[in-house]
């Protein structure tokens, strides 16, 4: 009996630090600032708005930042030390659209540009994987995608290739353990971590697996969903469409020129009256009502009723709001967390 409670206590200890060692680091901008530090969940500000350009906190505690004045990347930790890197003068991917968002530390790893060839940079700031890659893609559970002259690999964490079949032309980085890939005929597939065609290529294109469920283009242009091996659980009919939301289980789809809802079985679900549907996030859509935001679940139900005057969407639990012209975060209630006093605010990151 005493052996159980002692277990049960460690357990309990356990949980309780494994809690405290979490953090929610956010980025916010100070009224009347043109620069952005860092706050926590109590709105305390823990590294102060001296950063022109900056990106949020990974899991692993490094932000990175750009200076201006030196032209250059680095990382720093929750206390603002730079991260001491194996090399200098590296390069992130820049720019706009799906597969050039600017990113720091994914999945423990970043992506640099280093002599201009890619490879990756691990938390320890050592080039874990030389930069040797003409392009490369984020890691995601363990896998990364990439590209030497006309070849194609699938990448692990230590490094270890696997070259692709020689019909890929061009290929996406992974979700869900399946990574989107371009064939020689201009038609789409997915690959497998293992390298080997899990869908073959015979869509006109492709977006990423979410709940099991990626969009597709069949030859006409018509979108539906595919599972994991490639069926048509929901057949192509519309004209675009959006990934699942995990916990809401509902997609945005456009049906000639408007939008409307889906369930994962194909159903339409009408929820919200407004001219303009937004995706679920995190079980939670943004819609409007009388000029003011708010958020409803999967039933149409106003689980945070309309009264702000803009929003982020969710993440992490947690959405940046705005009240008149000043920004806060709120909780899924609703519930101010940080008031808004800012002039600008980001999304809250985990950092464990």
């Amino acid at each position: 009996m005493k052996k159980q409670l002692f277990s049960s206590l460690v357990a309990l200890l356990f949980t309780a630090l494994h809690l405290y060692a979490q953090n929610y680091i956010t980025q916010v901008k100070p009224i009347g600032s043109k620069t952005w530090g860092y706050a926590n969940l109590k709105g305390e500000i823990i590294l102060k708005a001296d950063y022109v350009k900056c990106w949020k906190f990974s899991e692993e505690g490094l932000a990175l930042i750009y200076d201006v004045k030196e032209k250059q990347f680095y990382f720093i930790n929750l206390k603002g030390e730079r991260l001491k890197t194996e090399i200098e003068g590296y390069r992130m991917k820049e720019g706009f659209g799906l597969n050039f968002n600017t990113e720091g530390f994914v999945d423990g790893m970043a992506l640099v540009k280093y002599l201009n060839k890619w490879g990756y940079l691990n938390a320890a700031g050592k080039l874990a994987i030389k930069a040797q890659y003409d392009d490369a893609s984020y890691f995601n559970k363990g896998f990364a995608t990439a590209k030497r002259g006309d070849k194609f690999f699938v990448l692990n964490k230590a490094g270890d290739e696997i070259l692709l079949p020689g019909n890929v032309i061009d290929i996406n980085e992974f979700a869900e353990g399946l990574a989107p890939f371009r064939a020689a005929d201009k038609q789409f597939g997915f690959v497998g971590v293992d390298g080997k065609i899990a869908i073959p290529a015979r869509f006109e294109s492709v977006g990423y697996f979410s709940n099991g469920l990626a969009w597709a283009k069949a030859s006409g242009g018509l979108l539906g969903y595919i599972n994991t091996k490639g069926q048509w659980v929901i057949k192509p009919q519309f004209t675009a469409g959006k990934d699942f939301d995990k916990e809401s289980g509902i997609a945005r789809v456009k049906v000639e020129d408007k939008w409307a809802f889906i369930s994962s079985d194909g159903s339409f679900k009408k929820l919200y009256d407004g001219e303009v549907l937004n995706d679920f996030s995190e079980g939670l859509a943004e819609g409007k009502k009388n000029e003011k935001i708010g958020f409803y679940d999967n039933t149409g139900k106003w689980v945070i009723e309309p009264q702000f005057d803009g929003s982020r969407d969710f993440k992490n639990g947690y959405a940046a709001a705005k009240k008149g012209d000043k920004w806060g975060i709120i909780d899924k209630q609703g519930k101010w967390i940080i008031e808004p006093t800012y002039e600008g605010i980001k999304d809250m990151e985990l950092v464990k």
